[in-house]
Formats: structure tokens, C-alpha cells, sequence
């Protein structure tokens, strides 16, 4: 073994136990009691104020790289990642030029990544009109699965899908069994609604409805259904949504959803007027649905939570004039999320092994990352050190992502990432250690 860790709350998918964890070539070999005879070159003790937890796993992250390099960069979005203790992340294919929509432009965003990655990274196909062809070589070439909107994405060149396109796209993922993730609102429901203008965040959510989340998750839900396709929505924010994917899976559809830190942290009334740090797509919402939306989680309606963290230069969000209708929408948080979700968790009764499940290890298994998620044997040594006791204000000036432009700003949170392993290794941002993954393979 290189490396024996101790820890006297290991978090494990039994709940925590005391433990000793053998490292062996970046992997877990041994998972014995804490006083366990084992022996490395290296042993490390973990503090008794802090706890082992699997990595997070992030499948959520717009790195926006190349194209968009000054709105977020590999360098900079894995070293926050690494600093809020996340060990893997997997990129969308959008906000990047050229969009991830066929083996070129794969090629081109890995040989940009490669070299400058602090944590693993795997890479989303994208699935837009025109290129079903480029599908079963983008799933050859090992993305994880592929990605679509059913409305504007926000970016010209990456466009959405109509209804038969997606029914198109749907039989020929499920030929090969690829996993369609799916931002979900209904382009028709949101022109009919209320134009977004001002600085007022009502006017804003007006925009926004429900209505277009709950139609659009139906439409999914149904082509699945028809297709026998697997398909995973992205970023739940309406909880009305939740008895139509209870339904769906007892009919046996094969669905997955995550939520975001951003919707159950953060509420519609306690948003200030013009503060359009606030503003993504879906958006957040009141109070009342967020508890709902934590009680799909309690339940396993709600599989996972992921960042979707979506930064962009600061003057895209038009703080000049706080105008929601005119900003950028997406929220910042990659390094944040642990922390976030565990302040928000520990008041609901939940434990970290909750907070495990739903940030390490659904997210691995939803995306087919193997070895990733999980403290067990086998798996990847990538942790957390987590001192859940601990607490901190968020000082955006010293968060690791491109702009200090986060929703968090100055908010106090419970917990602290001490450390982070990947593979065996203590990793700290100064030297990029991270590794390019390859479904199959990872």
C-alpha cells in the first residue's frame, strides 16, 4: 500500500464508522476497523473534528473553454472544484466554441483541457438539430451522454431541439444506450409568458413559470416512455414536477433528475431588487417550493445534487443596472456546494451520508463513472476532508473560479473542505494533477 488513512468517521454507504483506508495505485485496497495492522510508506490521521467523505461529484460544470476562456477556464474551474472538496467533474458541451456536437470539437476542448485539469474531468455530447449523425461517434470517442434544450440555450450556436427531434434523438441514443440529460422548459410556455424586464426578481420569476418546467418534463417523460430511451433532467427547480416522475418510474421509465444548491438554498422573496447574481434558467423559487423540493430529496424522487455552475464575466450581469430581463442567468458555485447543501441539510435532520449520496455517489452512477462516488473497495481514493462544525462567511475575493461573482457572496455556511484527494494524493491546486476521462474507463 502507498498510503493507510485514518479517520474515525469515515462516511460510507452504510452511514459513518471508524475506519482505516489502504490506498494502493490511486485506488482502495483495504477498508478495515480503525486499529487495523495495516502498513504504507505514508499513514495520516485524520483529525477527529473532521470527516472522510467521498469526493463530490460534480456532473454539472460549464468550464466555457476554449471560446469563452474569460468566463471560466479548466485552470480556474478545477481548482475551485478542487478547493470545495470536488474530485470529478463533467462538462457540458455548451458556452464552449465550438460547442461539443461532434468528434472534432471533442478533440479540440480535450487537447485544451489536457495538462491544466486539477481534478478528473469527463466531457457531455451535445445534441442539437442536424447532427444525429455525429451521436454514435461522439459516444465511441467516450463522452458520458449527451445533452439537449428544448429552448434557447442562452448561446446562438447551440441551438434546440424541436419535439420530433428529440423523439429522433431518443431512438437513436437508446440504440446504443445512451443517456440523454435534459434542460427542460417549454419554449412555447415561456413566450407566452410575461417578458422579463427590470430589476424587480417577481417580474423575473413571471418569466419563468412553472407551467413551462411541468410541460416540458411531460414531453420527456413521454417520449422516454415511447422510445425506451434513459433520459435525466437537469437542474429541477419546480417541485410540481415530482408526482409526474413518481409516476413515470412506477410505469418504468427509465428517468433521473437532479436539483441544485442555488434552489435549496436560496428563496424568491429573499431576493434583492436588481441583484442578478441571483438570475439562472430555471430560476429560483419561493420559499414554499424549495421545502418541497427537499422533501423529493428525503424521498428519492430527486436523485442527486449538482452545481451547474455557470459563470461568465461580470458585466454580463449587468449590475449597472440590475436589469434580470438583459443578464447573463447562471450562478457561480462549484466551490461552494458541499458546504451549501450540508448548511441547509443538518437543519432538516439530514446526515452526511445523505449529503454523500446525493453529491458523490447518485451523480457517479447516473453518469457511469464506475469507480468514482464512493468510499469502498475498489473505487478511486478520491475524499473530502470535511469539518462539519466548522463555519465560514464567503469571501467571493477568495474563491478560485475566474470572477468573484457568486450568489454566496458573504453568506455564512457550515462546514469546511480541510483536504482533497485524488487518487491517493493530497492535492492542492498548485500543480495540475487531474486526468481527462473516457466513459468505459473511468
Amino acid at each position: 500500500m502507498d498510503v493507510v488513512i485514518r479517520a474515525r468517521r469515515v462516511v460510507t454507504a452504510t452511514g459513518e464508522v471508524d475506519r482505516a483506508i489502504g490506498v494502493a495505485g490511486g485506488r482502495i485496497v483495504a477498508i478495515e476497523p480503525f486499529d487495523a495492522d495495516l502498513s504504507a510508506p505514508e499513514e495520516v490521521r485524520i483529525p477527529d473534528d473532521s470527516v472522510l467523505m467521498p469526493g463530490v461529484v460534480d456532473t454539472h460544470v460549464h468550464v466555457n473553454e476554449p471560446g469563452r476562456t474569460e468566463w471560466e477556464g479548466f485552470a480556474t474551474a478545477t481548482r475551485a472544484a478542487i478547493a470545495g472538496g470536488v474530485t470529478t467533474i463533467v462538462d457540458m458541451p455548451l458556452n464552449s466554441i465550438p460547442p461539443t456536437t461532434d468528434v472534432a470539437a471533442l478533440e479540440i476542448k480535450r487537447k485544451v483541457a489536457a495538462g491544466q485539469v486539477h481534478c478528473d474531468v469527463g466531457f457531455w455530447g451535445g445534441v442539437v438539430p442536424g447532427n444525429l449523425s455525429d451521436l454514435r461517434g461522439l459516444h465511441d470517442s467516450g463522452v458520458f451522454g449527451f445533452k439537449c434544450f428544448l429552448l434557447h440555450s442562452g448561446v446562438d450556436e447551440f441551438p434546440p431541439v424541436n419535439p420530433a427531434q428529440l423523439e429522433e434523438a431518443l431512438e437513436a441514443l437508446q440504440s446504443f444506450d445512451a443517456l440523454l440529460v435534459v434542460h427542460a422548459e417549454d419554449s412555447q410556455a415561456i413566450d407566452r409568458a410575461p417578458t422579463a424586464h427590470g430589476e424587480r426578481y417577481a417580474d423575473f420569476l413571471a418569466s419563468r413559470p412553472r407551467g413551462a418546467e411541468n410541460v416540458a418534463i411531460a414531453q420527456v417523460i413521454e417520449v422516454a416512455r415511447w422510445t425506451g430511451a434513459r433520459v435525466h433532467i437537469l437542474h429541477l427547480s419546480s417541485s410540481d414536477a415530482l408526482p409526474m416522475l413518481v409516476s413515470a418510474r412506477r410505469d418504468g421509465v427509465k428517468i433521473t433528475a437532479e436539483t441544485c444548491p442555488h434552489y435549496l438554498s436560496f428563496t424568491a422573496e429573499a431576493v434583492p431588487d436588481g441583484a442578478t447574481q441571483y438570475k439562472c434558467c430555471p430560476p429560483i423559487r419561493e420559499a414554499s417550493n424549495r421545502e418541497l423540493l427537499w422533501e423529493g430529496l428525503r424521498a428519492g424522487v430527486i436523485d442527486c445534487i449538482v452545481s451547474d455552475h455557470s459563470p461568465c464575466i461580470p458585466e454580463l450581469k449587468r449590475f449597472d443596472i440590475g436589469d434580470f430581463g438583459v443578464a447573463w442567468g447562471g450562478i457561480a458555485s462549484v466551490e461552494v456546494g458541499l458546504s451549501a447543501i450540508w448548511s441547509e441539510a443538518r437543519t432538516r435532520g439530514f446526515a452526511l451520508a445523505d449529503v454523500a449520496r446525493w453529491m458523490s455517489q447518485r451523480p457517479a452512477e447516473i453518469a457511469g463513472l464506475r469507480r468514482k462516488g464512493r468510499i469502498a473497495l475498489g473505487f478511486d481514493a478520491d475524499f473530502a476532508v470535511f469539518e462539519p462544525d466548522a463555519g465560514r462567511v464567503v469571501d467571493p475575493a477568495r474563491l478560485h473560479h475566474r470572477h468573484p461573482v457568486t450568489p454566496y457572496a458573504f453568506r455564512p455556511l457550515a462546514g469546511i473542505v480541510r483536504e482533497t484527494w485524488l487518487r491517493g494524493r493530497r492535492v492542492t491546486g498548485d500543480e495540475p494533477t487531474g486526468q481527462l476521462m473516457i466513459r468505459g474507463n473511468a
